[in-house]
């Protein structure tokens, strides 16, 4: 029998989903410092906003959050890990790992000699730990405050009923396509409209509430947190086809379709379990309709119960500070830690050309011109998304460009961003899954690519 609801419940649904759809899924147009209109996500907004007021100021911020969480752990260490249900907050925020504890130590170190300017310049350049911490476009920076707004403002995503809404609504779509439960669409809408940042953050508090499994989390964070469109506009034109965003962001797309299909029927996400983070069985949780409803009218009723749950203005503002804090203290310092190291090695050594070395073949093979050239370029971007293009400019061929900015934005996994953010997070994923996915979706996604570069140039 279908349950009634008050006026009230109807509103505590509507209101917030609809101010949610409004601030993370929704772009609007914005008017940047040349003049040109580029289109964002109100909380992006919200956060470049801040980032831009307080550019001088955050570098400093930060060095006391790496310091606070590296200092936190450091008292905690004794203490062996509380794998309890019910672990206090700052128990689960401070008590970890013995390696994590030694990453936030390094990134408390890093951001020590960035803004001190100490010890050896490799660690503290503009193009190592300076573009992750300092400068106007410290990646940190606007880490912080996206940190800020997202987690503030995600309990209106969460809390209301509008995951169960489309849970029911999107299930024979997601479930078929991508193996995923129906309300995994709005983390991949959140991915694709505002920022992979966005994705991730929404993805963890959701498996941290049981509501994926293993398998599913892990199937979402590596293969829906795409950078954000304005970021896309951004690469294409450092390297100098800004006249091409339409067929290069239409491949995007395309690529990023077919190895959604293709990325949670292989390894390694295939070998991660089907259980949830409370131990539980995919089996014990399904989606499944109840007789006497459609997909609509359950994913309704689903939402009005959580709405309904959820009347505590206290307890919405506690669960928003808890998710910044969250991030603050989980994700800022293997940011800082894993995409520090990763870009010394970018910009020092010659690993990243010489792990580059098995892709001439491949490139010569699919046609690609300066393959050579472009062949490190395929695995440089796990460090950094940004490198690909940068370290590309010099490279004369225009279709080779192309298929280099399209690679960059659709391997999706680097260290400095996205990798660093899914390692912080409490996703079920390791650096060894990270590495493998990268090449794996370069491998698939190269053949794509070429195709398209060969039809338009």
């Amino acid at each position: 029998m279908k349950k009634k609801f008050s006026a009230s419940t109807w509103l505590l649904f509507l209101i917030p989903s609809l101010l949610g759809i409004l601030l993370f899924l929704t772009p609007i147009p914005i008017t940047n410092a040349d003049g040109d209109t580029e289109w964002m996500v109100t909380v992006a907004v919200l956060a470049n906003w801040m980032a831009d007021n307080i550019a001088s100021v955050v570098p400093w911020i930060m060095l006391v959050v790496l310091s606070v969480a590296a200092i936190g752990s450091l008292l905690f260490i004794a203490k062996k890990p509380n794998t309890d249900e019910n672990v206090p907050f700052f128990d689960k925020l401070f008590n970890v790992s013995l390696f994590w504890t030694i990453t936030r130590i390094i990134a408390a170190v890093f951001a020590f000699m960035v803004l001190f300017q100490v010890g050896p310049e490799a660690v503290w350049s503009d193009a190592t730990g300076g573009l992750l911490l300092d400068g106007e476009d410290g990646l940190l920076s606007f880490l912080f405050t996206i940190f800020l707004f997202a987690g503030l403002l995600l309990p209106l995503l969460m809390n209301f009923g509008l995951l169960e809404f489309f849970s029911s609504m999107m299930m024979k779509i997601m479930r078929p396509l991508f193996r995923l439960p129906g309300r995994s669409s709005i983390d991949a809408l959140a991915s694709w409209v505002g920022d992979g940042t966005i994705g991730v953050l929404l993805t963890s508090k959701q498996y941290e509430d049981n509501k994926y499994t293993q398998r599913e989390a892990a199937i979402i964070g590596t293969t829906f947190s795409v950078v954000s469109i304005t970021f896309a506009i951004v690469v294409i034109g450092e390297i100098g086809l800004s006249s091409y965003f339409l067929p290069y962001y239409g491949t995007v797309i395309l690529a990023g379709l077919i190895l959604a299909l293709i990325m949670p029927r292989i390894y390694p996400l295939t070998r991660k379990p089907t259980t949830y983070i409370d131990g539980s069985d995919q089996e014990s949780q399904t989606e499944d309709v109840p007789k006497g409803y459609n997909a609509a009218s359950h994913g309704l009723e689903l939402a009005l119960q959580k709405a309904n749950r959820n009347r505590s203005v206290t307890g919405f503002f506690k669960d928003g500070f808890k998710n910044v804090l969250d991030m603050w203290i989980g994700v800022a310092p293997v940011v800082m830690a894993f995409g520090t190291i990763a870009l010394i090695l970018a910009e020092n050594t010659s690993l990243f050309s010489i792990l580059g070395t098995p892709f001439v073949p491949y490139l010569n093979l699919l046609g690609i011109p300066e393959a050579a050239e472009a062949a490190q370029l395929m695995v440089v971007g796990f460090a950094d998304m940004f490198l690909p293009a940068i370290l590309g400019q010099g490279i004369e061929s225009e279709m080779t460009r192309f298929v280099v900015a399209t690679m960059s934005v659709t391997q999706l996994i680097y260290l400095s961003e996205v990798g660093g953010i899914l390692l912080g997070s409490k996703i079920p994923v390791n650096i060894f899954d990270l590495i493998v996915i990268f090449l794996l979706r370069t491998i698939i996604a190269l053949p794509i690519v070429a195709g398209v570069a060969h039809l338009l140039f």
